[in-house]
């Protein structure tokens, strides 16, 4: 409310976007519901993929909504992942802390498929190598969608139906594992209806808050000299996926680096497979050209994410070492996206009047 209210009384942008920054009490609900969710219903998807369905309104709001997706899937991999590795391996200093290998492999390659699906858009658009130029592209992106969700489709049924028991927590020893079954069968705080009643209202609410908050990423930008990809890809899934980060520290310190991949791997790669493929075709549906091309920078940064997450969990450990590297290689491309501006953005942003 406070965000509408200041631009009603016509603030100034920058704390406009401030106070959308501060609007964050609903993560604590946000929380509890994800928390719920995990537990109960692992293929209702990621929240990020539900509230940037909210963002297809325009071409500048689909733009801001692809780069609010990648930020997420960024932060989950190299942020969230990192501090759940750094401090379980603070918590737990005697020994590496261990995890389910084959299941995070799983998800390794779903998440480098994502990344075959955004290449190939962005290769098309940057080489000019389009067939039948300014359709391929677009074509090519709603194929690749298609085969996405297909994917992701079976992978739910082999994680929920045909390889249930591969999804099994890993424990270092019998009292371990006794622990944390005695830890899973406490009753959850709220039933899964009233999470998915949450969950609708707070995607129905952030639908009505993303044409403001648009006006005043626009407006901070220009007033606090921040590029538009680093409001969108880093601070906004910064504050957004607080739920997130929080659960998986919380799940790594109690040595549950099973549940703390669930959550930081697990979102990423259904933001990855199951929300921008979903909103191409929720797009196409509406009439709206939007397609997978990130843009070449974009796409690199995603491709080496998920090459350096995939390095760090091929050996099925993780210690403390391993989460600060991931935690200074978010750093990296944060600083990174701070020194970048997409021009294709810039040209398709809305232009003032008198401008």
């Amino acid at each position: 409310m406070c965000g509408i209210a200041s631009r009603l009384l016509s603030s100034p942008p920058d704390l406009i976007f401030l106070l959308f920054l501060a609007l964050q009490p609903s993560l604590l609900i946000k929380s509890l519901v994800f928390m719920v969710l995990f537990f109960f219903f692992a293929c209702w998807g990621s929240y990020h993929s539900l509230s940037g369905l909210a963002m297809l309104q325009s071409s500048w709001l689909v733009l801001l909504g692809l780069q609010s997706l990648l930020g997420s899937i960024l932060s989950n991999m190299l942020l969230v992942l990192g501090c759940a590795f750094f401090c379980g391996g603070l918590v737990i200093v005697k020994r590496e802390q261990v995890f389910n290998k084959a299941t995070a492999g799983v998800n390794s390659g779903l998440l480098l498929m994502s990344v075959m699906g955004v290449l190939f858009p962005a290769l098309l658009h940057s080489t000019r190598t389009e067939l039948h130029f300014g359709k391929s592209e677009l074509a090519l992106s709603r194929f690749s969608s298609c085969v996405m969700l297909f994917a992701y489709a079976a992978y739910l049924y082999f994680q929920l139906k045909s390889q249930k028991k591969l999804y099994g927590m890993v424990s270092n020893n019998e009292e371990d594992s006794e622990t944390a079954t005695s830890e899973e069968d406490e009753a959850p705080e709220i039933s899964m209806c009233e999470a998915i009643v949450w969950l609708s209202i707070m995607t129905a609410w952030i639908s009505v808050l993303s044409e403001y908050l648009v006006d005043a990423i626009e407006g901070a930008s220009s007033a606090l000299n921040i590029p538009v990809a680093f409001i969108s890809v880093i601070l906004l899934p910064l504050v957004g996926n607080a739920a997130e980060h929080a659960g998986a520290v919380m799940f790594a310190m109690k040595d549950k680096l099973d549940l703390s991949l669930g959550v930081a791997i697990g979102s990423s790669t259904q933001i990855a497979m199951f929300g921008i493929p979903f909103s191409v075709i929720i797009a196409w549906i509406m009439g709206r050209p939007m397609d997978l091309n990130f843009q070449l920078f974009e796409t690199a940064t995603l491709f080496l994410t998920v090459i350096v997450v995939a390095f760090m969990l091929q050996e099925g450990t993780s210690n403390y070492f391993k989460g600060l590297m991931l935690i200074l290689c978010y750093l990296i491309v944060a600083a990174s996206f701070f020194v970048h501006v997409d021009l294709d953005s810039v040209a398709d942003k809305p232009s003032k009047k008198g401008e």
